[in-house]
């Protein structure tokens, strides 16, 4: 029945289905949507029955579709899989690296994939981010080969193995009120206006269960999706923050933030890579997550962290030179 059946055909289904759309699909395929279309309807004629329904303003799948699906993915990874080999064979160090890393993480990748690409020039990256679902949902569809977050998901079944320290802290403003004090303690910090990260992400897990253990209650000022928009608050003395270290080196080294003088700030966390456990893990992805488990902690030293004073000094001399 399905002997008529080719590859275009699968990845155009394979396409839609993760993307609920067949304009989202056409885009990315770098088709039009009469052909993307045209490809499923063949498919559906060669299975012998309807692959998609239409839901509101975008499509999915059939119950027929559910398996044919499924199946398209393993063959699409299977015959990728069989093209890295056969490059390996011959001593090609090719293929398609394809990655994804939480928001935090991206400060923290680059580099990596610089270095193992300098050496490897044939290598094609791509490399995305997102918020800890949106990884998820890329490991578990397929769409990457390997992930970089702070914890192995529930959810999924995976591999991970860490590579990296990842400190984090409490900062602020040099000139924030909470700095001219010598010590602090999280009971100082229940009245400060404390921005986070959303729910779910790594850092906030963090910080809620550092206040959960001393025994406080967490009082949030804010809760944002972007460290960007948590640093210019902060910066602009705002308010406090707990982010990652690798989020904030350039800010340090600037002056504009600061370590607040806690005990045990920074504290440290690991950063994992890893891979869904019954896939078979391309070659490229084998030897970049071999690099990173390599390299990681050697290469993964944030930026050394100046100290308060030293902070402090660089913004006057800014603020004297702006007058």
């Amino acid at each position: 029945m399905l002997k008529t059946a080719t590859f275009r055909q699968l990845k155009a289904l394979h396409t839609v289905a993760k993307l609920g759309s067949v304009s989202r699909a056409a885009e990315e395929l770098k088709l039009t949507q009469p052909a993307v279309s045209l490809q499923v309807r063949l498919l559906e004629e060669a299975a012998g029955a309807p692959l998609l329904q239409r839901v509101g303003r975008g499509v999915q799948l059939t119950a027929a579709g559910e398996i044919l699906a499924r199946y398209a993915l393993e063959i699409l990874d299977l015959w990728n899989g069989a093209a890295d080999d056969l490059a390996a064979l011959h001593g090609e160090q090719g293929g398609t690296l394809r990655i994804g890393a939480i928001t935090t993480a991206e400060y923290l990748i680059p580099p990596f994939l610089v270095r193992f690409t300098e050496s490897r020039p044939q290598v094609k990256v791509q490399f995305k981010v997102g918020n800890r679902a949106d990884i998820i949902r890329m490991l578990a569809t397929h769409e990457i080969d390997l992930a970089v977050m702070g914890s192995a998901p529930r959810e999924l079944r995976t591999v991970a193995t860490a590579f990296a320290k990842h400190p984090m802290a409490f900062v602020a403003s040099p000139a924030h009120a909470l700095m001219k004090k010598k010590r602090l303690s999280l009971d100082d910090l229940q009245t400060a206006n404390l921005f986070v990260r959303e729910r779910g992400s790594g850092t906030r897990s963090t910080v809620e269960n550092l206040f959960r253990l001393a025994g406080h209650k967490l009082h949030i000022g804010s809760e944002l999706s972007s460290n960007e928009a948590i640093k210019q608050l902060v910066e602009a003395g705002l308010g406090i923050a707990f982010l990652s270290l690798h989020a904030c080196s350039l800010e340090f080294q600037a002056g504009l933030l600061a370590l607040l003088p806690l005990p045990a700030n920074p504290i440290e966390r690991d950063w994992y890579v890893m891979h869904v456990s019954d896939k078979r893990l391309p070659h490229v992805a084998g030897l970049f997550r071999d690099f990173l488990i390599e390299h990681g902690m050697s290469g993964a030293v944030p930026v050394p962290l100046p100290t308060v004073a030293a902070a402090k000094r660089r913004r006057q001399t800014r603020e004297a030179s702006a007058v």
